[in-house]
């Protein structure tokens, strides 16, 4: 044989070596669980924590007065984001009390207080490192604002009548017409009115994808003039040309229902990754998606105690929603467990002191997150390991492994052989653990281990 020969040969063997040995290896009885997905080339970096916050949750006509009085224990869940539903006047002409029937976008609900008020609750939030964004509801209004003075600014049907928003079943609002520059001018002069007046940070967007694409931009563009960069601006809606109009947030709707789902057994821990994948798959570097287990739609339907099969499902759940990826938010009410559908169309008094306990487990988690570069930036691994959802967030300071049981089931996880053996922190009671190849995990028990 030639000397020639013999080389080849030798380099054929190598990389059969090379391809066969890792399949012999994974084949000979490791407890390592199975990596479905593979992870994004990029990190997903995060800066925000959102707070979402119904007024009629407060005592009626103090209700800007009581939030100011909670800032402190709502900053002490991480939160660096205050977002106020509606703060406006409502409509009352055919009106069913929703805050998202706007009669005058410039005046204040007076059940909710007054507008020197409110402009001390925003500083006091700013004076807490919080941001502060109002719900601004572009597509429609009351239909006694006075703006249906102006009826070349609303959609109109064949006869010249006034609609509301067509098919969608919202009969208290009258649809706007987007095609009329003026309509958009006084809105966007709306927009700016209160980051003049008030100094508030920017805006979610109500149904952000009812809206023409060109007015954000335009919008966006004003409203930057006046807060630079500082703006924020959230989008209701999941396609990802919004954040090119000029959102930093989007929803993750799909992302909330399959967490549902997930918890009600109808699709697999993997489905839910995937998804979490998909919403991420068009999101540029510096954006971000926002993720919740509840906000005052779902609540109204069914609180996070309902979706999840109880305040352990609930809390369990709201892990994953937290340290998979995104930007958390909170509606208030969940972190004191509220055990039933939630109105945001009345006033409902909530004991902000009850369930303290449950409360205090939200706040253990949001501190390990807040102070974790890996959670908020890491990169992704995800394994397929049953009903247990398994994770792994690392960032060039620190990895951190992730497991929440979303059954209300014991059950076996496998630990991923990197770790199987390793002494790890256990960050939700500071001790220190060494894994075995096999955890069993009591029904919705999570851990949440670093490295």
């Amino acid at each position: 044989m030639t000397k020639q020969k013999k080389l080849i040969q030798s380099y054929i063997g190598l990389l059969l070596l090379a391809i066969l040995l890792p399949q012999f290896i994974a084949g000979c009885g490791s407890s390592e669980p199975n990596v479905k997905i593979d992870p994004p080339g990029d990190e997903i970096g995060n800066e925000w924590v959102v707070y979402e916050v119904y007024p009629g949750f407060y005592e009626k006509g103090k209700s800007f007065n009581a939030i100011s009085n909670q800032l402190d224990n709502i900053k002490a869940l991480g939160v660096n984001v205050l977002w106020l539903m509606p703060i406006y006047e409502e409509g009352v002409l055919k009106g069913i009390g929703s805050p998202y029937c706007i009669r005058d976008y410039k005046k204040v609900n007076s059940d909710y207080g007054t507008i020197d008020e409110l402009k001390f609750l925003v500083s006091k939030a700013h004076d807490k490192g919080m941001k502060v964004i109002f719900d601004w509801v572009a597509n429609h209004t009351s239909w006694d604002n006075a703006w249906t003075q102006n009826k070349d600014w609303y959609t109109q049907d064949s006869n010249g009548n006034i609609v509301s928003p067509p098919g969608m079943g919202w009969n208290d609002v009258a649809d706007l017409n987007f095609n009329n520059n003026n309509m958009r001018k006084e809105m966007i002069a709306a927009m700016s009115y209160w980051i003049n007046e008030l100094n508030i940070d920017g805006y979610r967007c109500d149904y952000a994808e009812g809206v023409p694409d060109d007015f954000w931009e335009e919008a966006i563009s004003e409203l930057k003039k006046i807060k630079g960069d500082d703006l924020l601006m959230l989008a209701e809606g999941g396609k990802a040309s919004l954040l090119a109009n000029g959102f930093d947030m989007l929803y993750a709707w799909d992302f909330a229902y399959r967490l549902q789902d997930l918890y009600a057994g109808k699709i697999t821990v993997n489905n839910l990754y995937e998804t979490h994948y998909q919403e991420y798959k068009d999101v540029p570097a510096g954006k971000q998606r926002m993720r919740y287990t509840t906000n005052h739609d779902m609540s109204s339907q069914q609180t996070p105690i309902q979706a999840y099969k109880g305040e352990k499902g609930a809390i369990s759940a709201f892990v994953i929603a937290t340290t998979l990826g995104g930007s958390p938010m909170i509606y208030s009410s969940q972190e004191v467990g509220y055990p039933t559908q939630l109105s945001f169309f009345n006033f409902i008094n909530i004991d902000w002191n009850s369930n303290q306990s449950y409360k205090n487990e939200y706040k253990k988690i949001m501190d390990i997150y807040t102070s974790s570069d890996a959670l908020k930036k890491g990169s992704l691994r995800t394994f397929e390991n049953g009903k247990v959802a398994t994770y792994v967030r690392k960032s060039q300071k620190e990895t951190i492994l992730i497991l929440v049981n979303t059954a209300n089931e014991q059950f076996e996880a496998k630990i991923p052989i990197e770790f199987s053996q390793e002494n790890m922190i256990n960050l939700l009671t500071n001790s220190v653990e060494k894994m075995p190849s096999v955890l069993t995990l009591e029904p919705y028990q999570y851990k949440i281990l670093k490295i």
